[in-house]
């Protein structure tokens, strides 16, 4: 097989551990289409053949990238017998940028700033959800804590459908301190909670703010709250008296893009 690397690069050794498995078609799609990471190979199965596989094998081409036929058992093994419709590839992990960047990027913008705070979404597919509607409703900057949270995988690309391809991730090792900082720097911080004494849709979430979304288990902890300004509530009718995480998100992120527009 071919060993992946770009038309007049230095063939590197593929070690276990400094690389990242993308599959399923928008997957591979969107990281080709973004360009954020690096990709060493696009892995087909031999047994697909269809337009979205031309599509794939086109793009490579275009950028200089092998392509690798496999046998359907080789992909099954190597993707853990996932559905992975007959397309992968071998990349580098998603870039991620330090969480310090938006505090200055915060002081030099002149419009109003919209920041997404993931406070230990551990579930990929909530953060894959999560990170896909932060795309789609105006979030400027997305910042994950670097422990105790679910990582940039491929697993979450695929739970985004791909849209983590496009993302700028910024990566927290003090969730409290960077919400302070956010605030010196003229950000109005606002977490979602059951509990909260102000109702969503009555905040004002114009302005530089930073919405920050708890974990599935716990919420937002206790000394995260405490950096917050507002506490926001999503009114509940129902039995059930919470929302999953990527739910309760998305509603809180498009009113915040409701009031923006």
């Amino acid at each position: 097989m071919k060993s992946g690397t770009r038309k007049g690069e230095k063939k590197k050794p593929f070690k276990k551990g400094t690389h990242d498995l993308l599959f399923g078609f928008h997957s591979v799609l969107e990281a080709l289409n973004a360009g954020k990471r690096q990709i060493f190979s696009i892995l087909i199965s031999k047994s697909r053949r269809s337009g979205r596989v031309h599509k794939i094998q086109t793009l490579a081409g275009q950028k200089d990238i092998d392509v690798e036929i496999l046998d359907r058992e080789t992909m099954d093994k190597l993707t853990g017998y996932a559905n992975h419709q007959g397309i992968a590839a071998k990349t580098g992990f998603l870039p991620v940028k330090k969480a310090g960047e938006v505090i200055e990027r915060v002081r030099e913008s002149e419009t109003p700033c919209f920041i997404l705070v993931l406070e230990n979404i551990e579930d990929p597919h909530n953060l894959g959800a999560l990170i896909r509607t932060a795309l789609c409703s105006g979030v400027n900057y997305i910042l994950i804590p670097k422990d105790r949270s679910a990582s940039p995988s491929a697993a979450v690309s695929r739970s985004s459908a791909g849209a983590m391809e496009h993302a700028d991730i910024y990566m927290i090792t003090n969730t409290a301190a960077i919400l302070k900082s956010l605030k010196e720097a003229g950000v109005w911080v606002s977490g979602l909670d059951a509990d909260g004494d102000t109702a969503l849709f009555d905040a004002d979430l114009t302005g530089h703010i930073a919405l920050v979304i708890g974990g599935e288990n716990k919420g937002i902890r206790p000394v995260v709250k405490r950096e917050c300004d507002f506490l926001l509530s999503i009114a509940n009718k129902g039995r059930i008296n919470s929302l999953n995480a990527s739910v309760a998100g998305g509603i809180a992120m498009y009113e915040a893009l409701r009031q923006r527009i």
